[in-house]
């Protein structure tokens, strides 16, 4: 089973991934080619030795879980070339299944989505959930997201497949590029947010995420970084007399 957290509204995906990380005791497995993707680097958690880069691979022996942690937006020029590599590293990479985590812009929920901020997307080239470890998303009371705007007025979601994603990143555009005979189960949760401090909307993602994938988190960690980077460091005081 593979996660990744897709550069969107509020980054609520990417929160999610770093509670997924520290709660399930993830470590870093793998850097992945960072070429499509806004160059940046930082320090690691709890001063771990080395960088952390843009987009990277956690996992542990004991847990059949992966989770790809991108920090960085794919370059304007470079998102087809980041798409197909990236479709073509999880066809290749030998996982069960794959769910991408998104967020969507709230401000374009219908009245009817107001009853939940949690919803799914398959792509129609996709096989059949039923059976694999996505198999809960076709049990749990988890609605299929639908928007009620076109990214266009020429187009229509029968034509594409994949409804647009007010602030969905290339969510959308990774749905709607699956091949034919692709025949890994894959899957997207979405989640409703608006820009702010968005950790508690974070802990309900990644809540839904492990009841999607069937696996018990005991008691839930965030980072030590959220305590002193989420918003940057503290202003000096001093500087407004």
């Amino acid at each position: 089973m593979s996660g990744q957290p897709v550069v969107s509204t509020a980054n609520v995906s990417q929160l999610a991934a770093d509670l997924l990380i520290a709660s399930l005791s993830l470590k870093r497995m793998a850097i992945i080619n960072p070429e499509f993707l806004v160059p940046v680097v930082g320090g690691r958690e709890e001063g771990g030795e080395g960088i952390t880069t843009p987009a990277e691979l956690y996992g542990a022996p004991e847990i059949n879980i992966l989770v790809i942690q991108q920090r960085s937006p794919v370059l304007k020029s470079r998102k087809e070339d980041f798409v197909s590599s990236l479709l073509e590293f999880i066809r290749t990479s030998g996982v069960a299944s794959v769910l991408f985590l998104s967020g969507v812009d709230l401000s374009n929920r219908t009245d009817a989505q107001m009853l939940t901020p949690t919803y799914q997307l398959q792509s129609r080239n996709g096989p059949s959930l039923s059976g694999t470890a996505l198999d809960a998303l076709t049990t749990l009371p988890i609605a299929t997201y639908t928007s009620p705007v076109l990214q266009s007025p020429h187009e229509s979601v029968q034509e594409v497949g994949v409804p647009f994603i007010p602030g969905g990143g290339l969510t959308r555009r990774i749905l709607a590029s699956l091949p034919k005979n692709w025949s890994i189960p894959t899957a997207s949760l979405l989640q409703f947010v608006l820009e702010g401090d968005n950790r508690a909307d974070a802990r309900l993602f990644a809540a839904v995420v492990v009841k999607v994938i069937g696996h018990d988190v005991p008691k839930w960690r965030q980072p030590n970084s959220w305590n002193v980077g989420l918003f940057g460091t503290p202003h000096d005081q001093t500087l407004y007399g």
